[in-house]
This record gives structure tokens, C-alpha cells and sequence, in this order.
């Protein structure tokens, strides 16, 4: 079964949230209290909800019930924003006027969804943005926080990750990579009985279109920032690469972080059972 997932480029576009590196240092927040709520601030950080209250100042528990999915997430580039982490993923245009976040037009991903949090997430975060919050950008403890204060008394606050860009300092190299099913053997020194990705590289043309041959398929000696393998589901991924600095010795001297999944199939092996 194949699913095709180039639906609605502005919603989802370059948004993943991916962990921190260990070969690079933390990056500092400004220093003070207040930052100044720029389109530059809001791109540098990805944006997941840390607390929400509503008037009464009581917690939106329903935002933060089971769920296997990360936090809900705001990400920003200098004119649209994308949600993620709801039900379905959401973007449009904005802009801030007067210390207001104002949205245009929103657009989501039509699935449906079970999960009762992702539902409540994306009914909440809709309300809120449909209601020219109040937006305000903080650094107590030196933790970058934005919040959204709603019209009507909630008010939702978001812890920022720094963005793969904002580490490593660039927007990093733009390549395709199809992910085999199946991890393959690899050696590493320190860890027996190893198994690595199986990648190769595609290529697209300017109308999505898949162009030329892809590259042979080699194992990649190291993890794919944001990107989570499952056994028998072949995927091609848009991935950021971004050079080290001061990589370790014996360490990859780049780093690859997910930024869309762009196809994905499961792939049954021989001898499976229907």
C-alpha cells in the first residue's frame, strides 16, 4: 500500500521537530526576559506547547492526554506557520500586527483521527489562531517561550527547540534519500551486530516528478535526525544535510535531519502472510 504525501507543501514543509546534536553546543537564547517578537525569533525554534490554561487559569489537560505523539507544534517561516502534532496539519499565512498574531486562510490535511487529544489539539489551536492572540516571546531561565493568549481567557505557551538551521548554523544541503524496508549489517567498533539504514539517493524534477536514475543503495552509518525506521515500510524522505564543525574523530562529518516524508509503501517479504 502506497501512500502519497505531497499534500499541501505550505503545511507541510520542513517542520519536523528532531533532537538535539551531540556534537554541537546549545544554542544560547538572547539575554533578558523579553525577545523581540520578530519573524527571525519565531523561525529559529520549533514550537512546542509546554502549558495551556484556560480563563479560569485551570490546565487544558485535554491537550496533553495519551498519546504517542510529540507535543503539538507551532513552526514559522518568514510569512506562513505550520501546526503539527494534531489531528491533521495545518498551515497558512501570517503576520503580526500590533502584537497580535493574525492568520489568513487555514489549510489542513483531511484524515480522519480517533485519538480524542489530537482531536481536542486541533480544535483548540484552530480556535486560538482564528482569534488574533495576543503573541508575546519571553526568555525567563534563558528558555525561549511564546504565547498565545486567545480573546477568550486561554492562553497556550510554547517552549522553543532550537531548528536544525539555528544549530548548525545554514540551511543545509536539500537531497532525496529512499529508505529500504529492511536495515542491513554495518560494522561499527564499538557496537556488535550493528545494522544500519539502507539509502539511496533520488531525484526530482521541478514538478515533483522523479528524474534520472537513483544513486546505488549503500548503508548510512548514522541516524537521520526525526526520522523513526519501522520494519518493512519503504520511504522516501527529504532530509537536510548540514556540515559539522568540529565532528568527533571517527565521526560523520555531517548531519542529516528529516524534513518531509515524501513516499511511503509497506513492502511485505517473501514468504508473509497475506
Amino acid at each position: 500500500m502506497k501512500n502519497f504525501l505531497w499534500l499541501l507543501p505550505l503545511v507541510l514543509a520542513a517542520c519536523m521537530a528532531t533532537p538535539e546534536s551531540n556534537t554541537q553546543a546549545a544554542v544560547p537564547a538572547p539575554a533578558g526576559d523579553d525577545m523581540p517578537t520578530s519573524t527571525h525569533t519565531l523561525t529559529r525554534y520549533h514550537w512546542q506547547l509546554h502549558d495551556a490554561v484556560d480563563a479560569s487559569n485551570q490546565r487544558l489537560d485535554a491537550l496533553f492526554g495519551k498519546t504517542d505523539k510529540p507535543p503539538l507544534q507551532l513552526d514559522f517561516t518568514t510569512d506562513q506557520l505550520s501546526v503539527h502534532n494534531a489531528c491533521n496539519a495545518i498551515g497558512g499565512d501570517y503576520k503580526i500586527v500590533d502584537g497580535h498574531l493574525v492568520t489568513a486562510s487555514l489549510l489542513q490535511t483531511m484524515m480522519a483521527c480517533t485519538d480524542a487529544t489530537l482531536m481536542q489539539r486541533e480544535t483548540t489551536i484552530k480556535a486560538v489562531l482564528r482569534d488574533r492572540p495576543s503573541l508575546i516571546v519571553s526568555t525567563p531561565g534563558g528558555t525561549p517561550l511564546l504565547t498565545l493568549a486567545a480573546a477568550n481567557g486561554q492562553t497556550l505557551t510554547f517552549a522553543g527547540q532550537p531548528t536544525a538551521e539555528t544549530r548548525y548554523g545554514g540551511p543545509g544541503e536539500t537531497l532525496f534519500l529512499e529508505v529500504a524496508p529492511q536495515t542491513v549489517p554495518c560494522r561499527h567498533p564499538l557496537v556488535p551486530d550493528k545494522t544500519c539504514l539502507q539509502v539511496r539517493e533520488r531525484h526530482y524534477d521541478a514538478n515533483g516528478l522523479r528524474a534520472g536514475e537513483p544513486g546505488p543503495w549503500q548503508p548510512l552509518q548514522q541516524d537521520i535526525e526525526g526520522y523513526v525506521h519501522e520494519p518493512g515500510v519503504r520511504n522516501v524522505l527529504r532530509v537536510k544535510r548540514d556540515p559539522l564543525k568540529r565532528p568527533p574523530a571517527d565521526a560523520p562529518s555531517s548531519a542529516y535531519v528529516l524534513d518531509m516524508v515524501v513516499e511511503s509503501e509497506i513492502v511485505k517479504t517473501p514468504g508473509a502472510k497475506p
